[in-house]
């Protein structure tokens, strides 16, 4: 019976979100409270999972989206992003630009927001398309993928952020197998499924397309690069390193609390207030305007995760994930083959990639301790599956759609194909890690 319940507060959930359009939070919290005293909670005790579920998945990622939104804005306000974009296509060439703006989107794509990072390469990539007499999704949908694959699949990036910590995966560990899969997954989504798109030729929008800022202005390649790359260097070179060093050694616990996620976000902001702002000439309260700005753009996702960390913490008090680890250990599915199915259909149902991965980690998390699952490969199978074909409640799939100005048909042939072959072939590589690892 309560898994029945449950499963019905998941539609309500879908439906609150996709059709009555409520604001994803509070969709969370009714479905949360109604979800408790239906499973039979009483109010005292339902109400102190909520603010266990809110504060304890708050405390372990707040601080860690905050400056990663910080980072994106310093990025775009230097002009970082449009120096690895020019110097990527002066290395590459005209006739391998599309592969110019593959690298780019997975490089600049890391340590940035999926919608920051699409803001501020989109119109590039249109506007090298315009100059080069090629359409524009020839040249855009490379770059998209690797965009896709880095939201869905990396942290920082908030849904599989989440999913490490709810899941107890390691940061470093899965920063690695993410980028092993993410090269096969990009080179088909976007290299070799992006070269059958030449035929769609509609006139992108040229409103979007932005002035550039000036040479001279720009901060140099390396450290546009270096900046970008410094907390995904910090954190994979310390999961690499540590591993070789005695336990309670001084340099392990040194490279421990630099390779936290936190730390060297913060350090790499600290860095890049320095290498993109004050080098650069801007301001210290100008620059210091820009994140106050980063922070109160992702007040709204904060709210989501709390919404979903509290739904998680429900379900486990009421005994409802330890009633459906327990059935699902009774399966014969892969448990991977299961995380990816049940973020994809949570993904094409509701149309969020976040939502569907934060909330897969509520139904996943009590297996993780009653199977040999590898957490870090579950990270990614569910990332993977919370990219599963967007559509039309998808709002990057209006995006897409507004900027490149094709057909609904023309879009869901493009766009919600490639983000599809995201999500499977990063399956297929989960699975074949999962048979080496």
């Amino acid at each position: 019976m309560a898994i029945l319940i449950t499963a019905a507060g998941i539609l309500g959930l879908v439906l609150l979100i996709s059709y009555c359009r409520l604001n994803v939070f509070l969709a969370f919290l009714i479905i949360t409270l109604l979800l408790g005293l239906l499973l039979g909670m009483k109010p005292e005790a339902l109400m102190k999972s909520v603010q266990d579920g809110i504060g304890g998945t708050l405390g372990s990622i707040a601080a860690i989206i905050a400056l990663g939104a910080m980072l994106g804005k310093l990025v775009g306000i230097s002009g970082a992003a449009q120096q690895i974009s020019q110097k990527m296509m002066q290395w590459f060439g005209t006739k391998r630009i599309r592969w110019a703006f593959m690298l780019t989107g997975f490089i600049v794509g890391l340590p940035l927001f999926y919608s920051v990072a699409f803001i501020l390469l989109v119109p590039v990539a249109i506007a090298v398309a315009v100059r080069s007499k090629l359409p524009a999704i020839y040249v855009g949908l490379p770059l998209l993928a690797s965009l896709s694959v880095t939201q869905g699949y990396l942290p920082p990036h908030p849904a599989p952020l989440f999913l490490v910590k709810q899941l107890h995966a390691d940061m470093g560990q899965t920063l690695l197998y993410g980028i092993i899969i993410s090269v096969p997954a990009i080179v088909i989504s976007g290299a070799l499924y992006g070269s059958t798109v030449k035929k769609y030729t509609a006139t992108p929008n040229l409103s979007f397309i932005t002035s550039e800022l000036p040479a001279e202005k720009l901060p140099t390649v390396f450290m546009s690069i270096f900046t970008v790359l410094l907390p995904i260097l910090l954190i994979g070179c310390s999961a690499l390193i540590i591993p070789f060093l005695n336990t309670g050694s001084f340099l392990r616990e040194v490279l421990l609390f630099v390779g936290d996620a936190t730390v060297s976000l913060l350090i790499t902001i600290l860095f890049a207030f320095y290498s993109l702002g004050i080098l650069k000439h801007h301001t210290c309260n100008h620059v210091s305007q820009q994140l106050i700005t980063a922070v109160k753009e992702v007040a709204s996702l904060l709210l989501i995760f709390g919404g979903a960390g509290a739904l998680k913490q429900v379900l486990t008090d009421a005994g409802v994930s330890q009633t459906i680890a327990g059935q699902l250990q009774h399966t014969s599915m892969n448990p991977y083959v299961m995380g990816w199915t049940i973020a994809a259909i949570i993904r094409v149902c509701v149309g969020s990639s976040t939502v569907s991965g934060i909330t897969t980690a509520g139904f996943i998390a009590p297996m993780m301790t009653t199977a040999a699952i590898n957490p870090n490969l579950m990270v990614l199978s569910i990332g993977a599956g919370s990219m599963m074909f967007s559509h039309v409640n998808d709002t990057g799939f209006w995006l897409f759609r507004e900027y490149f100005q094709l057909s609904l048909k023309d879009t869901i042939k493009t766009w919600s194909v490639m983000d599809t072959l995201v999500s499977v072939t990063g399956l297929l590589g989960v699975l074949a890690l999962s048979w080496w690892i």
